[in-house]
């Protein structure tokens, strides 16, 4: 609960809950199967764009029912957190972003939202964006990184920042982020290791599992976290990259809680399974906490599920809440966002903490 008191206090130390990670702007449309063929993407795809999807942004902007929405997992996840917990200056988010209207869109965003963009401004790059390809309730992302993927550590470690970082009592990074700036992750980890705050960690998307140099951030990164995120997809992808030779998600969750941690207190790996309970792993013991289920015809955009739970979750940590409340401020953001497009939310949570 020493969290919980010390957040009162948020105003003068700084934000409680810091995020690091890519920021995008999401161009989203409805779109017909025929352009997921065309450019080779897969139906829930979530990849990074390469030279033959870049005609596709282009297509998309000229999509009649296009919206633009602030995106990029790590920052929904704090807007979420920041529209959870309803308190001016509780949370912050550093990323890079580029000197044009797209980054404005994004730095406004934030601002709407009550989140302190600590953005770094990159001259050079367009912000990044992520086409996002509506076939019925199913999403498929195409990610342009762009100035997302020119984060440099530098930018965190100016005092100014760094300060943000320092009082920070959380930190979270979606896996992408380990893409652009494994260093940062590093940095920031090893920060909360020496002054005893929490680093949080998702494993985001199956692809960053399977890329070699993208797994070793992640296995160089696991002894300093305190709360490892992911789904049932990216779960068994670990398992299958460890060679574990398993598909059962409690034994997964289990080992991945075990992995050796550097830090005296031990890990809690939360795995969420769509609509089924979401698993709870802290020593090897796992417990399963309900979600909210919602009939199919509620389902506006299952895409931002995961991100929405995390802020939840994180709002709930914030506030020095248990485990069983934590999941339900997840579960309860989920709930609302799967019912909107794109990562957005009404003015206030019908929720008490």
């Amino acid at each position: 609960a020493a969290m919980a008191d010390s957040s009162s206090s948020s105003a003068s130390s700084g934000p409680v809950l810091l995020g690091m990670g890519n920021p995008l702007l999401d161009i989203s449309s409805k779109v017909p199967m025929d352009v997921l063929a065309k450019y080779g993407v897969k139906s829930g795809d979530i990849i990074l764009a390469e030279d033959k999807h870049q005609p596709l942004f282009g297509e998309m902007v000229k999509m009649p029912n296009l919206q633009y929405i602030a995106g990029g997992a790590t920052q929904n996840t704090i807007r979420v957190a920041q529209w959870m917990l309803q308190q001016p200056g509780a949370t912050a988010y550093m990323g890079c972003v580029g000197k044009d209207a797209n980054g404005e869109t994004l730095a406004k965003a934030c601002q709407t939202d009550g989140v302190a963009a600590h953005y770094m401004i990159d001259e050079s790059a367009p912000t990044g964006t992520c086409a996002t390809l509506i076939v019925g309730i199913e999403r498929s992302l195409c990610t342009n990184l762009s100035a997302a993927n020119n984060y440099k550590a530098e930018h965190c470690q100016k005092p100014e920042n760094w300060k943000v970082v320092q009082a920070a009592k959380i930190v979270y990074s979606a896996g992408f982020f380990a893409t652009v700036s494994p260093e940062a992750m590093k940095l920031a980890s090893l920060e909360k290791e020496k002054d005893g705050g929490i680093y949080c960690m998702n494993l985001s998307a199956p692809f960053l599992m399977m890329v070699p140099p993208f797994k070793a951030v992640f296995n160089e990164r696991m002894p300093y976290v305190d709360f490892l995120f992911g789904n049932e997809t990216e779960a068994l992808t670990w398992a299958e990259t460890e060679g574990w030779e398993s598909k059962d998600i409690e034994f997964i969750a289990t080992r991945l809680s075990l992995i050796p941690s550097a830090k005296s207190k031990p890990r809690t790996v939360v795995i969420t399974q769509g609509c089924d309970d979401t698993i709870v792993c802290v020593k090897g013991v796992c417990t399963k906490y309900p979600v909210l289920k919602l009939p199919k015809e509620k389902l506006v955009d299952t895409n931002g599920a995961g991100d929405s739970y995390v802020g939840g979750f994180l709002a709930g940590l914030v506030k020095g809440l248990p485990m069983a409340d934590c999941c339900k401020a997840g579960a309860y953001a989920a709930s609302v966002i799967v019912q909107r497009s794109g990562c957005t939310f009404p003015a206030k949570p019908d929720y008490t903490f």
